[in-house]
């Protein structure tokens, strides 16, 4: 099972010895935005466990308010740097590759600590969601700063050594509230009806960032339908419209897409079985990563309801016959890995007996 994924993969500066990576998630244990060497060994396990890319958990740029809690890593200043690189290093010797995800939340509080005190946040409209609001509308002149902001981080990976960076533009954040009609209602150049219009600043983004790292340090884009806690939310309702969100950001630089599904085996469209990650691949013919639910029975959120979410091995077939179909080309692994940081040697061994179940404790330590 799952043979076929331990084959390499290269894409300019993301060259990885098999096809499996460790999904972002947030661990909040960075005392004043500075990573530890706790982090660093938990890095590093999932690599000697078989993992062949990290895909860090989210990080901050350096502009005030890009994150909401002080316990999330920054990826600027002199010593939150020589963490990562002590991280970079750490994987990188045991065989696998470091991708930094930069992040800046927009208008949104942090969910798992609404009451941390943190900056004034700013969002597109001043709007978060469906009658909700959040943060300052932004300026022109603040679009440029964070701009700059994002290109300084870039940049700082690829003098790092790090093998790529990941743009989170996904699950409701800044990004993501651009691209979303809901939160983007904007009359200038960076709103309007059309997902063509609203892409605008993530487009200037991404160019601006390849401009500064030149054509083979590759850049990864995350990207979503569903918003944390607004399952049904949709920016594209229909494959034409996925592809005008998709395109204008593929000409500006993006190499490869990392596409969010709540189950990654439950189709985007009504059009055919094809998920985020297979709908992408196929309109934009890049690389795609695809994640959500893979090895495990429920969705996140009923984990954090629920409390445990049992191995399950029977999506892999799936997964398996969507990869061999070409929908994607490499898979993000999360919970189980938060649970286990051997899960993949224990599954390719046969081991199923041996994988441990995710509880929603696991996210209070660096197993």
């Amino acid at each position: 099972m799952l043979n076929a994924f331990m084959t390499p993969f290269e894409c300019k500066s993301f060259r990885v010895r098999n096809r499996f990576a460790m999904a972002p998630m947030s661990r909040y244990f960075a005392p004043n935005g500075v990573l530890t060497d706790a982090s660093v060994d938990y890095y590093r396990r999932r690599v000697e466990g078989g993992i062949g890319t990290i895909i860090t958990e989210a990080v901050g740029i350096d502009r005030l308010g890009s994150v909401a809690v002080d316990t999330v890593p920054r990826f600027w200043g002199e010593d939150a740097l020589a963490a990562w690189d002590k991280a970079r290093a750490a994987v990188q010797a045991a065989g696998g590759a470091l991708v930094p995800q930069l992040w800046h939340v927009g208008g949104c509080e942090d969910f798992n600590f609404p009451d941390a005190p943190h900056p004034p946040l700013e969002s597109p409209s001043g709007i978060v969601g469906p009658d909700t609001k959040g943060g300052r509308v932004m300026t022109e002149r603040d679009i440029e700063d964070v701009i700059a902001s994002f290109v300084c981080a870039a940049l700082d990976a690829q003098r790092l050594g790090c093998d790529a960076i990941e743009l989170h533009g996904a699950h409701g954040y800044l990004f993501d509230q651009f691209f979303w009609d809901i939160t983007n209602q904007r009359t200038d150049r960076y709103g309007g009806p059309d997902i063509a219009d609203r892409v605008r600043f993530a487009v200037e983004v991404v160019a601006a960032i390849r401009r500064a790292v030149g054509p083979d340090f590759a850049i990864i884009f995350r990207i979503s339908q569903w918003k944390t806690y607004l399952y049904d939310a949709r920016i594209a309702h229909s494959p034409q419209e996925l592809e005008r969100w998709l395109a204008p950001l593929t000409d500006a630089g993006v190499d490869i897409f990392h596409c969010s599904d709540r189950r990654f085996w439950e189709p985007t469209f009504a059009d055919g079985d094809y998920n985020l990650a297979g709908w992408a691949k196929k309109l934009t013919g890049l690389p795609t990563i695809t994640v959500g639910s893979v090895g495990l029975n429920r969705d996140l959120l009923a984990d954090f309801a629920e409390g445990q979410s049992t191995p399950t091995l029977q999506s892999l077939d799936e997964l398996e016959r969507r990869f061999d179909r070409g929908d994607f080309d490499i898979v993000a692994i999360g919970r189980a890995l938060l649970a286990d940081p051997y899960w993949l040697q224990k599954v390719l061994a046969g081991r199923v007996a041996e994988l441990k179940p995710y509880s929603k404790m696991h996210m209070n330590d660096l197993y």
